[in-house]
């Protein structure tokens, strides 16, 4: 099943537990997702089947032999681990991955669609007003019609 789209936030609690907006829980088939690290020192999560898709998809497009192919292995593929959404909705995020995305207390939780994003709330407003310019660029550039 397909995630929904949302921005949220929630407070990481002094264990690494994330609390996972109830909208974006009951849209998941399993009670477990695939957090690993993402591009612009987030992290990404998925669900088993969209992360063994995206996992062949990489492995199957690259070389062990190419150095790029390896760079992206080692820092999506590898770091990669399964966790549970306990009882409470929440989600235990692996000491390694917190201090990879900076989390520290407040964190933005987005849905894309087919994967959620974990940020560092600061982290993710710098992002956005470092990227302003680049997002307007983009918009300006799509071919969008009869919207």
């Amino acid at each position: 099943m397909d995630l929904v789209t949302g921005e949220f936030k929630n407070t990481l609690d002094d264990k690494g537990r994330l609390s996972l907006p109830a909208k974006l829980r009951g849209s998941l088939s399993s009670s477990v997702l695939v957090i690993t690290q993402g591009v612009d020192k987030c992290l990404w999560l998925f669900t088993p089947e969209r992360w063994t898709a995206l996992s062949d998809q990489l492995f199957s497009s690259t070389s062990l032999f190419h150095q790029q192919a390896r760079i992206i292995q080692r820092r999506i593929i590898a770091p990669a681990q399964e966790v549970e959404i306990d009882k409470a909705g929440r989600i235990a995020i692996p000491q390694s991955l917190r201090d990879y995305a900076g989390l520290n207390k407040e964190c933005v939780v987005l849905g894309i669609t087919k994967r959620l994003e974990i940020w560092d709330a600061e982290a993710y407003k710098a992002w956005l007003d470092a990227t302003e310019a680049e997002f307007n660029a983009a918009s300006e550039a799509l071919d969008i019609q009869n919207l």
